[in-house]
């Protein structure tokens, strides 16, 4: 999945549930549940198993979402203010929904492999409901928006 829907589903956990000792957790739980819907996107490891490096296509992509992950989480945070602590512990959650793929940035972008990172690939890839592109950002594009929905409720 890409990052921006785990960014808004752990963002709005964290929003919602308010305790950080609980939503921190959940967010980080979301993160597996997520990617069990059917989704969509690059697939960083068969491009470094094929061409020896993340594609030019996917690293832009990969750059877009962020930026977008971090302005979700961002909005969803203002939507707390002025309550400070609130909004950090949504930028909390935002940061714990994404930590699961974070692991794995330094091997993709850094070329750091380690023995724990490569297990994590595997877990991680073990897991996921890969789908075509079209359905697959269409689930996400729905995962971003019901967390939305809920958060602005």
């Amino acid at each position: 999945m890409l990052e921006t829907p785990h960014v808004v589903v752990g963002a709005a956990i964290a929003a919602k549930v308010g305790n950080p000792f609980l939503a921190i957790p959940l967010a980080f739980g979301s993160h597996f549940l997520l990617d069990k819907v059917p989704h969509w996107n690059p697939h960083l490891n068969t491009e470094i198993k094929k061409y020896g490096h993340v594609t030019k296509q996917s690293k832009e992509l990969v750059i877009a979402d962020v930026a977008l992950s971090v302005l979700a989480g961002g909005l969803i945070s203002w939507h707390a203010m002025p309550d400070v602590n609130q909004a950090f512990v949504i930028l909390l959650g935002g940061f714990a929904g994404v930590l699961p793929d974070v692991i794995e940035g330094p091997y993709f972008f850094l070329k750091m492999k380690s023995k724990f990172i490569l297990r994590w690939i595997k877990f991680q890839k073990s897991i996921q409901v890969d789908t075509t592109p079209l359905p697959g950002l269409l689930t996400q594009a729905v995962t971003v928006a019901a967390a939305f929905a809920w958060v602005l409720r």
